[in-house]
This record gives C-alpha cells, sequence and structure tokens, in this order.
C-alpha cells in the first residue's frame, strides 16, 4: 500500500466514523471500489493533465453529486486535485482495514480446487470465528492448480493445506535426500 493510500484512507475514515458515517461510506467505497475496477479508464481521465482541475472536479460533481456522500464526492475531489486519485484502490484498502479492525471483522480469502458448498463455507466460518474470536467475511476462490485441500490467506498469513503445497514439500524433501 502507498503512502499516500494510507494516509487519505485513514484520514477518510476517522472523519466518517468521527461523524457515525463509517458504515455509509464504507459501503460506497465498495461500490466506487468495484466500478473503478471495471472501468479503470474513468481514473485515468481523471488523472489526464490536459483536463484542468477545475475540469476534472466538475466530472466528479457530473457523476456522482447526489449518488454519494458529500464527504466521499470531496475526498475524492482531494484526491483528484492532490493528484492522488490513481492511489484511490490504496484509500479503500487503509479504509477498509481500519473498519475491519473496529468492528472486530476478519476477512479470509479460501482457496481450493472447486467450489465450496454452502455446508463447507458455514462450517468453515464457524470454525474460524471458534479460533479467532472475530466475525469472518469469507471470500473463496477456486483455482484449479491447488489440486485439492484449501489454502486460507487472512491476516498477512497463509495456511496452507494444499495438495499442490503438500506435493512442493514431499519434492524439496526428496531433494535434499542423499540416495
Amino acid at each position: 500500500m502507498t503512502q499516500a493510500g494510507s494516509v487519505y484512507g485513514e484520514a477518510l475514515y476517522q472523519l466518517a466514523k468521527e461523524e457515525g458515517l463509517d458504515q455509509t461510506i464504507f459501503h460506497q467505497l465498495e461500490v466506487l471500489g468495484d466500478s473503478f475496477s471495471r472501468e479503470p479508464e474513468f481514473i485515468r481521465l481523471l488523472a489526464l493533465p490536459n483536463l484542468t482541475k477545475q475540469e476534472r472536479c466538475q466530472v466528479l460533481d457530473d457523476s456522482f453529486r447526489g449518488r454519494v456522500h458529500p464527504y466521499l464526492l470531496n475526498f475524492l475531489k482531494i484526491l483528484t486535485e492532490k493528484g492522488y486519485i490513481r492511489h484511490f484502490h490504496q484509500c479503500r484498502e487503509a479504509y477498509t482495514q481500519h473498519y475491519h479492525q473496529d468492528r472486530g471483522i476478519l476477512p479470509v480469502t479460501a482457496v481450493t480446487a472447486v467450489a465450496l458448498s454452502q455446508g463447507q463455507i458455514r462450517r468453515l466460518t464457524d470454525k474460524l470465528r471458534q479460533i479467532t474470536g472475530k466475525q469472518i467475511v469469507l471470500r473463496s476462490r477456486i483455482d484449479p492448480a491447488v489440486l485439492g485441500g484449501i489454502r486460507l490467506d487472512y491476516d498477512g498469513q497463509r495456511l496452507d493445506d494444499t495438495v499442490s503445497h503438500r506435493m512442493d514439500t514431499l519434492r524439496d524433501l526428496l531433494k535434499k535426500t542423499v540416495l
């Protein structure tokens, strides 16, 4: 995460929290982030040097006034005026980290070779909640390269109990074995 993303994202979070708007801004940031990911040209437009700051801010007004909270609209304008709009996703990430930390939420990504059933998702979520004592937001991702088993990524950690990881471990062990 960039320093600008961290500083600006935390500043937005602190303001939203003080005003009791942290949940509203969180949800609007999620929607904006998804939209900007689908349409990366919009961020590039806001960063064009051949448009004046006023023109770029007008684009934001035309696009979002009345659709997002004024604090969030002004935040986007500040990022645009300062030339930091390209750091939007890092700002969103910093905001999300503070939001999750304050609410005891732990995002976890489960990577499997095949889709998890609803029952498996529920049992895994319940088990992780018992272990961590936090509310779990589980995202599952399918990666056929893991071959089987499950890999959990959360809080900067990786718990890997996949077939491909076991095979890699065995391969390394065999390489070190002298015959």
